[in-house]
């Protein structure tokens, strides 16, 4: 039966055990750097409860990621959401190597991004990435939708449903000049696990309660033209860098500081404006100088 395995200053329960049908549980964070022995505990669990091989390496996941989406797309086109940050980035390095012309990126400005920061993602990806880049500025529009609104839960679902139609239609307009005729059939996204986790999507939902709806995932409307590639949707952040670090992207792209995909929208407290971005941006300019 259950007993107590560990205990903490907190909790009597901080680990628990059915030793005999292998059940295990702790109430406390593993992963955290000062959690002492965290990723032994972890590593012991998966190794010699579960059974698990230590064989994931960012190489292997790459070989097997590009068989799968080569296998998956066949001669589709693919749309890639890029953001600049380090996850979409590495989905579009891991597309390129799988399917090559038949990717597209497209980079949108949603009017709620840090001081300089279009320029320098588009800059950046020119210099680094062979890939054809698309760079749309949509900002009336995220910014329209936003109006009135206070509930940061509620804008991640607004700028998620505007990012998928501002997809929607761009894809239509540069396909409109292929020919012969085609279409785009998927869009990649740089979704990671605790994106999934946290708006207890797909098959967590009935096992979590939401923590917050990303825009990438809770916050995608269901009549969407898409079908979705996530190649990272299993990975954690250290695993996408380190899986970037393997494909050869820069320092500066892999490395680059953290900044959510709703941007600026999540940090203004109440109502956006241009006004209150405007502040946020010199405000995170002074923060990170």
């Amino acid at each position: 039966g259950w007993q107590a395995l560990a205990r903490s200053t907190n909790s009597p329960y901080a680990a628990m055990g059915d030793a005999g049908n292998g059940y295990f549980g702790i109430q406390f964070h593993p992963e955290v750097t000062h959690t002492l022995h965290g990723a032994e505990i972890l590593r012991t669990f998966a190794t010699d409860i579960c059974g698990a091989t230590a064989d994931w390496t960012p190489a292997n996941f790459i070989a097997e990621t590009v068989d799968a989406i080569r296998r998956r797309v066949d001669g589709a086109h693919v749309l890639c959401g890029l953001s600049g940050g380090v996850d979409s980035s590495v989905v579009a390095a891991l597309l390129h190597k799988a399917v090559g012309a038949q990717l597209t990126c497209l980079f949108v400005d949603h009017g709620m991004l840090r001081h300089g920061e279009a320029g320098q993602v588009i800059d950046t990806f020119a210099r680094h990435m062979q890939v054809p880049l698309v760079a749309v500025n949509a900002a009336e529009s995220f910014l329209a939708d936003l109006e009135g609104v206070t509930d940061p839960e509620q804008k991640r679902k607004l700028i998620g449903h505007r990012f998928i139609r501002v997809f929607e239609e761009e894809s239509a307009r540069i396909a409109a000049g292929w020919s012969p005729a085609s279409s785009f059939g998927y869009l990649a996204q740089g979704t990671l696990y605790p994106d999934v986790i946290e708006s207890a999507s797909g098959s967590t939902e009935r096992a979590a309660r939401t923590i917050k709806t990303h825009h990438n995932v809770g916050g995608l409307p269901e009549d969407m033209t898409f079908e979705l590639i996530e190649p990272l949707r299993l990975l954690f952040k250290d695993e996408a860098r380190a899986v970037g670090e393997a494909l050869g992207l820069p320092e500066e792209i892999v490395w680059r500081h953290p900044f959510p995909g709703p941007g600026l929208a999540i940090r203004c407290l109440g109502e956006v404006t241009w006004e209150r971005l405007e502040t946020l941006r010199q405000a995170d300019l002074i923060l990170l100088d």
